[in-house]
């Protein structure tokens, strides 16, 4: 069953969530972002292939590894002889629907593919040409990985008990929500303030998005949901990007208790930095100082994907990633229409995204919580430690699920979830 382990850093070594041939490799190799060597694997490849098939799988994930740092390095040295080499052994051995080493080497194959094609703007925009983003994937992506881990509804169900213990007594509550994409977070906090002693507060919820259709179907639903519920509500949608966001669009009125929630909301505003010098997230960080929240609750990914080299944040994302389809193999069958819609339009863009884009096109730039912990504190927020009551329903969220991979950490009234020794989200809260 899931362990909760207090102030004790979970191992960082890339091996936790491999097969023992695999772990053995990380062990052995001993990689850092500076590995430069195009030695990865032993000698000339071959030019027949049939041999790979004979793979046992943990010889395979072992191979898949070393090919992929190797064609990864090849990229980096604009070596295109050995990056087509280790491409056309990768696709021989990488499947959509195989082991979770096979599946993760299908995305990292086909982002360093894209980098290299982006290199000939003519022949990407020809290859890209038909393929259109759906928004449709992406939500159902979303819904499926809601539904069958515990990842989102961790962060909810922090988010939410944090925001229910600074708001408690409190009688007009706004809430701010930093990207309102999804009601169902909000459906059971009104839940859990319809029953809170003394009756529900006055609550306003302003959504902030780009997305103008999702603003107007997330009011909708929360409003419906309210007047069920008998609770004094307003939705304030404000349709606006992030980084554009002015004060005055927030509409906070004096009086008000201000929450402002943020799930994996930052760290793309870290790809406006890279263009604009590092001002846009301090200037975003500090204008909601100004509100004077109650408490403002950060959920990211814990893991750095936002190294200055391409083999450095290849290594940090391959660890992370192989953790991820990890786990989602303790929960999903291995052939699963749905796991593969998750993994596809998800993970997969993640990963496509971290290694084949640079400059503002690098929007998934994941960083773990101590940069983020400096940046609270250098806009002018203290800490906030979570709750026990958020800690014990996390932790009866991870024993919910049959499998005994998930852990959380609890780290200066903060919390990482876990899968096996892997960090993979924290959740931090502040206040100003």
């Amino acid at each position: 069953m899931p362990g909760m382990i207090r102030g004790e850093t979970p191992s960082l070594s890339p091996s936790s969530s491999l097969s023992a041939s695999t772990q053995s490799f990380w062990s052995r190799s001993n990689l850092s972002p500076h590995h430069s060597t195009l030695s990865s694997v032993n000698g000339p490849l071959p030019t027949q292939h049939l041999w790979l098939q004979e793979l046992r799988s943990e010889e395979r994930g072992l191979y898949l590894i070393q090919l992929l740092l190797a064609c990864a390095n090849a990229v980096a040295n604009n070596n295109m002889e050995y990056t087509n080499v280790f491409l056309e052994q990768l696709t021989l051995l990488a499947s959509l629907t195989g082991d979770p080493m096979q599946r993760v080497a299908t995305y990292f194959m086909e982002g360093l593919a894209t980098r290299i094609t982006k290199s000939w703007p003519g022949v990407y925009r020809a290859l890209n040409s038909t393929q259109l983003p759906s928004i449709m994937d992406m939500l159902s992506a979303r819904q499926v990985f809601f539904s069958v881990c515990p990842y989102l509804k961790f962060s909810f169900l922090t988010v939410n008990q944090a925001i229910l213990d600074a708001m408690e007594g409190e009688k007009v509550v706004h809430l701010i929500d930093l990207e309102a994409s999804d009601p169902v977070q909000w459906l059971a906090l009104l839940q859990a303030l319809s029953v809170r002693p003394g009756g529900p507060p006055h609550l306003r919820i302003t959504g902030v998005s780009e997305r103008r259709a999702v603003l107007e179907q997330t009011g909708q639903r929360l409003s419906q949901e309210a007047e069920k519920l008998d609770i004094p509500f307003q939705f304030h949608p404000v349709h606006a990007q992030l980084e554009n966001l002015d004060v005055e669009l927030l509409r906070v009125k004096t009086g008000e208790a201000v929450a402002i929630s943020s799930v994996m909301r930052l760290h793309p505003l870290l790809a406006k930095d890279h263009r604009f010098g590092g001002a846009v997230i301090d200037r975003v960080l500090r204008m909601l100082r100004c509100l004077s929240p109650k408490v403002m609750v950060v959920v990211e990914q814990e893991s750095n994907h936002n190294g200055p080299t391409l083999l450095e944040r290849f290594i940090e994302a391959l660890h992370y990633y192989c953790a991820m389809f990890d786990s989602l193999d303790s929960t999903m069958p291995q052939q699963c229409l749905e796991r593969v819609t998750l993994e596809k339009h998800l993970f997969g863009q993640e990963i496509k995204n971290i290694v084949a884009c640079e400059g503002v096109e690098r929007v998934e730039r994941h960083e773990k919580l101590e940069k983020w912990r400096k940046r609270m504190e250098n806009a002018g927020f203290e800490v906030l430690p979570l709750s026990y009551p958020a800690i014990v329903q996390a932790e009866r969220l991870l024993h919910s699920y049959a499998c005994d991979g998930y852990r959380l950490l609890e780290n200066d009234g903060c919390l990482t979830l876990c899968w096996k020794d892997t960090p993979l989200y924290s959740a931090s809260s502040w206040h100003a």
